[in-house]
């Protein structure tokens, strides 16, 4: 039966570097559901970064899936990524064309560059949405049956929030916003950590107290910085989905995860995720952007279940997982201040129509940079102690890291000069590739 009155386009995307046959088959599955419960048609895009022999498997995993009347599914391994994203540059005749290539298609590991990937895509086939899942999370099952987020997130995204009203459980929402439209919707996830940190919590609590909390602002009291340890990564919890609820309000970043997220094109289109490289954390950016300007948003239950792979578990995987963590906790010195600015900022983060403003999202970051590299010397400085006392392999990351202390710490401010580089050429990006594979 129909949800909606008119049909239109979005893109339910996963990218991956890893083997993940049984997500697709499991996304797939989701996007037949949207189509059977709503008036769309879904563009299941993977975007596969995974080595030749596991694309292949994808491949047949792709082919298996069954066919569904309103789902196409685009499986893009990175060449075709590369010559997709040559083409749109090109067009966008911007002032440096290969860095802003490498920005959207880096050598290494970037979360934020996989999903603005993704936003442009879905630009090209002309979707008004983008719904992110990740290759190493499953649905929980309810009744026998699959709890899907996009449930949520086509009942409530680019409506205006009071025609959302009644698709909620609960409105928490200043009558003011009610003009606005639905501009994120999300949840959590539940299972392990959603940082591969917990190791350290069961070797030491003290050390993974503070290791933890050097991602808050260093001006912060230590109560603060207690409360933010003991919510940190642990998303919804452990307890199962047993009932729908839903509250269209400003969503707090700290109660969605972006395995589990739906932007309308009005936010993504405006501005893309930091680009940085081999940095967790990297594509919240549009979460804060969207609380901040008050565009409002519906949080849900329909947590995914967050494991971990088995590539963490080896040793490679270890220490090139500590480097995300680390560079997360650098790149906190500019987040912050660039939070801290856009908190205050209010309607001044929107243009003239309401949309998302890039302008002062760039200005503040680039104010960001500027800023003393003191606080992430003590950061660096904390986890080389804390990881040395834990011994092992944490202390041999805590040499490798010290030994890489200045690259560290320049990478850091260079991400957020390429982001605020991004920034400026996003707009001419999105318009070179809107419409480009319809």
């Amino acid at each position: 039966m129909s949800e909606g009155t008119d049909v239109h386009r979005i893109c339910l995307s996963l990218p991956t570097d890893r083997e993940c046959s049984a997500t697709i088959t499991a996304i797939g599955g989701e996007a037949s559901y949207a189509t059977r419960h709503f008036d769309v048609e879904v563009h299941l895009l993977i975007l596969d970064s995974s080595d030749e022999r596991t694309r292949e498997a994808h491949a047949q995993t792709v082919a298996a899936l069954p066919e569904t009347a309103g789902v196409v599914v685009h499986h893009l391994d990175e060449s075709a990524q590369r010559d997709f994203l040559r083409g749109a540059v090109e067009r966008a005749a911007l002032a440096e064309p290969e860095r802003i290539l490498g920005l959207m298609l880096p050598d290494a590991l970037s979360y934020g560059a996989c999903t603005n990937r993704a936003f442009l895509v879905a630009a090209a086939l002309d979707c008004r949405s983008v719904h992110r899942r990740d290759s190493d999370c499953s649905y929980q099952v309810f009744d026998g049956k699959p709890v899907y987020p996009v449930h949520h997130e086509l009942t409530s995204l680019g409506r205006r929030a009071r025609d959302a009203f009644a698709g909620v459980s609960e409105v928490a929402l200043d009558p003011a916003l009610a003009d606005r439209p639905v501009s994120m919707v999300g949840a959590s996830f539940i299972g392990e950590l959603s940082v591969d940190i917990g190791g350290i919590r069961e070797l030491d609590k003290d050390v993974y107290d503070e290791v933890v909390a050097l991602w808050a602002p260093g001006h912060w009291s230590a109560e603060q910085k207690r409360e933010l340890v003991e919510e940190s990564f642990k998303g919804a919890g452990t307890l199962p989905f047993t009932g729908d609820r839903s509250t269209l309000t400003l969503v707090d970043p700290m109660r969605v995860d972006m395995s589990n997220i739906a932007f309308d094109r009005d936010v993504y289109e405006r501005l893309p995720l930091p680009p940085a490289t081999a940095t967790i954390g990297s594509d919240y950016f549009l979460i804060h952007a969207v609380y901040d300007a008050a565009l409002p948003g519906v949080l849900h239950n329909r947590h995914i279940e967050n494991y971990y792979t088995g590539e963490r578990r080896t040793h490679a995987g270890f220490l090139a997982y500590q480097t995300r963590f680390v560079k997360f906790l650098l790149s906190m010195l500019y987040l912050h201040h660039v939070y801290e600015r856009t908190a205050g900022a209010g309607a001044a983060l929107l243009d003239e129509s309401g949309r998302l403003d890039p302008a002062p999202f760039a200005a503040f970051l680039a104010e960001s940079v500027r800023l003393d590299r003191a606080e992430n010397e003590r950061r660096l400085d904390t986890v080389a102690a804390a990881y040395g006392r834990l011994g092992g392999k944490y202390a041999e990351f805590a040499r490798g890291m010290t030994a890489d202390r200045e690259r560290l710490l320049d990478e850091a401010a260079l991400d957020v000069e390429d982001f605020v580089a991004l920034i400026g050429a996003w707009e001419a990006l999105v318009h070179a590739s809107r419409g480009a594979l319809r």
